[in-house]
């Protein structure tokens, strides 16, 4: 017992060398952006045991935290130790903040300030966004959008999510909704477009101030962008305009009156005027614009968003979505004619002197479907054709959006994978990426069904490792692995260690499926259930469907495909994907995921519980899809006439693909709760809330695959 006072004292010491270490932070107090750095390495300091004090007298160690252009670009910082002097420098006040964090990251991973070395980072990519929609207006009328608006009237929410994002060097937020400007002013010559009475419009005011002041604080830019031609309800009725330009609609005919154009633009004006700390708008050109041309949907734009942004009169910056109809469709097609008019109203806008360049011309990565394959493929509409890079630009740079529709629930991370994104894009004319869903919100926590503490709130939260990777991979690509596997430990110590390799190599098969399987907008593909588009809903994906489905990667091969060369008695070229080579993948992949955890207890800690099943649930959606590849060519192989016996081989895989499909509803059915999806109903206006998903939910689909096989008869030669 005499002894227990000197073994805990030396436990303590062992814990922490700092323990009791003063250290004396020197910060520019009059930056907004410096007291946020300096606001978030603090704690951090305490919990390493160091005291920081206000006295520069006597102190162990000295933080300097500065601004310097002259040693560090834009977005750049240099961290150097010199003796117990250490200086966080920043080209700027968002270098300064990623270089404090870089610090305090180093700290959480178990450094001590006399560890700290040399280092330095600069950004790759100038623009990385995030695309975050809302509820209110939302694109899609879906209860499970409806469900985040409480969330998202939250400050609360907002400052969380703020905060990620700059820890994980994402640079701008992008704000989307059909009419956001009802939402953010009363417009002066227009105040019956208001549906709002004074009060509940000062709360939306107090909203939007909050959320671009907080963003300012964080150096993180701010875009509103609206979807065209829509105005509110009320304005609408008041003078008997553009009645179906109004929420929820959205492929309807564009109302050009000249109302609404001055609608629009004096909103556009009062709103940068009244929100000094906005950056700027974005122009998107498809909804709401039916029967216009796309010369005319420039026109509108010009005179409307682009004159009211002059009128503002201030600086302010533009995103010019590439538009996807080169008809007067709403949904149209890609063509080189459409690619030259709007390189040339690009142009036009950039020599502008209210707008800040350069502008960001952005356009969709793979559709709606970017975890798929790194390659370009197509864009919304078809295929991109060289023109807004042939000659290169000057005055704007070209941005991909990278869409999530496929995963929403499951976590997900492959840090190869945006690592390859990024190389394969990363010319001269490219400017970044935006990353986020147009039919999920990362807000309300609607999944979560197990009772206990986890250690997120918010569902952006449950997804850590899906914007850790790419807003620091975006940032700079060459960040090593052990930065994110550092995260797991940090979260549940050794038992996180193989955690970060798990999941890469199990939420893979999202990346798979996706390359195998080609789609377009946002229902086309469900990867973590399994679903595509078919008819007018979102169901199961057949072994039919996925035998005659082409591809998307253009180095894949379909069953269809893979059946009929093998007929012909001919083969693929080396570097194709064949059914049987990607089958080896999963299987691969999927059971080492699988023995990475293997034996981990998560014990108590439920957070851990749902990244083990996570990682168990997207193993065996893969090793499901392996079998039912395998039923599918043997199906496919059956009806074209290579052998009776391969009806029994198909019932068979199809039989250990449901195995695998009853694996995963045991895992997920006690901590899932049955989750709405924003899909697909059959036209722009149609309501869809009875569109519960869950594993469990489809498991009769799922079986049907061995009454196909079962029923399967030989083609006629």
């Amino acid at each position: 017992m005499k002894r227990f006072p000197v073994i805990l004292l030396l436990l303590l010491l062992f814990v922490s060398e700092s323990f009791g270490q003063t250290v004396y932070i020197l910060s520019d107090k009059s930056s907004q952006q410096a007291e946020y750095a300096l606001g978030k390495l603090s704690p951090v300091l305490v919990s390493k045991g160091y005291q920081p004090v206000r006295n520069s007298i006597k102190y162990h160690f000295l933080i300097n935290l500065a601004v310097d252009p002259s040693k560090a670009g834009p977005e750049s910082y240099i961290i150097k130790r010199e003796n117990n002097m250490i200086s966080v420098i920043g080209g700027d006040d968002r270098g300064l903040i990623y270089g404090t964090h870089s610090l305090a990251e180093s700290l959480r991973n178990g450094a001590n300030l006399e560890d700290i070395d040399y280092s330095s980072e600069k950004p790759h990519f100038p623009l990385r966004a995030i695309k975050h929609n809302t509820s209110w207006y939302s694109y899609r009328p879906s209860s499970a959008l409806d469900l985040h608006y409480e969330i998202l009237r939250d400050i609360s929410y907002w400052e969380a999510f703020l905060d990620m994002m700059v820890e994980n060097r994402f640079n701008s937020l992008s704000i989307w909704n059909l009419h956001p400007f009802v939402f953010m002013i009363q417009a002066k010559n227009f105040p019956e477009a208001s549906p709002f009475s004074q009060k509940e419009m000062e709360e939306w005011k107090n909203l939007h101030k909050a959320i671009f002041k907080m963003a300012s604080q964080r150096a993180i830019e701010t875009y509103i962008i609206p979807f065209n031609i829509f105005v509110s309800h009320e304005f609408a009725k008041a003078h008997d305009v553009a009645h179906n330009n109004v929420y929820p609609h959205y492929f309807v005919p564009g109302d050009t009156s000249e109302i609404v154009k001055r609608y629009t633009r004096e909103s556009v004006a009062q709103v940068l005027q009244e929100y000094p700390e906005l950056t700027g708008f974005g122009l998107t050109l498809g909804e709401g614009m039916a029967g216009m041309t796309p010369q005319q949907r420039e026109d509108w734009m010009f005179e409307t968003y682009i004159e009211g942004m002059r009128l503002a009169g201030r600086p302010s910056k533009l995103v010019h979505r590439i538009p996807f109809s080169s008809t007067t469709e709403s949904l149209g097609a890609t063509s080189v004619e459409l690619e030259r008019l709007t390189r040339r109203a690009i142009e036009r806008e950039a020599k502008l002197n209210f707008i800040q360049g350069p502008i960001w011309a952005d356009l969709k990565y793979n559709w709606s479907h970017a975890h798929s394959t790194p390659k370009l493929v197509k864009v919304h509409g078809g295929e991109m054709f060289d023109t807004f890079y042939n000659p290169l630009p000057e005055g704007y740079k070209v941005t991909y959006t990278a869409r999530n529709e496929d995963f929403f629930a499951l976590r997900w991370g492959v840090p190869q994978f945006i690592r390859d994104h990024i190389a394969m894009n990363s010319q001269s004319y490219v400017g970044g990426y935006f990353v986020g869903s147009e039919s999920y919100i990362p807000a309300k926590d609607y999944f979560t069904a197990a009772k206990g503490q986890v250690n997120w709130k918010f569902a952006f939260q449950r997804q850590w490792l899906f914007y850790k990777l790419w807003g620091r991979l975006l940032y700079n690509p060459q960040t090593p692995d052990k930065i994110f596997s550092a995260t797991y430990t940090e979260k549940y110590g050794e038992k996180g260690v193989n955690l970060l390799e798990a999941i890469s190599l199990a939420s893979s098969t999202q990346l798979k499926l996706a390359s195998l399987y080609d789609s377009k907008w946002d229902f086309t593909l469900y990867g973590e259930g399994m679903m595509a588009l078919i008819g007018r809903y979102t169901n199961y994906i057949t072994a039919d469907r996925l035998i005659n489905q082409p591809t998307l990667d253009p180095d894949y091969v379909s069953v269809k495909d893979y059946v009929d060369v093998l007929k012909e008695g001919n083969h693929f070229p080396l570097g194709k994907i064949t059914p049987p080579i990607l089958i080896d993948m999963l299987e691969k992949d999927c059971k080492r995921a699988l023995e990475l955890i293997n034996g981990t207890d998560p014990g108590q800690d439920l957070s851990l519980v749902y990244e083990l099943a996570d990682i168990k649930i997207w193993a065996n959606l893969g090793l499901h899809l392996a079998e039912k590849l395998k039923g599918s060519i043997s199906l496919q192989m059956y009806r074209q006439g290579f052998g009776n016996d391969l009806k029994a081989k198909a019932i068979a895989s199809f039989t250990d693909a449901l195995g695998y499909w009853d694996q995963i509803i045991e895992i997920s059915r006690p901590i899932y709760k049955d989750m709405p999806l924003a899909h697909y109903n059959g036209s722009s206006h149609d309501r869809n809330d009875n569109n519960l998903f869950h594993w469990a939910l489809i498991r009769d689909e799922v079986a049907n695959d061995i009454e196909i096989a079962r029923n399967a008869t030989v083609s006629n030669p």
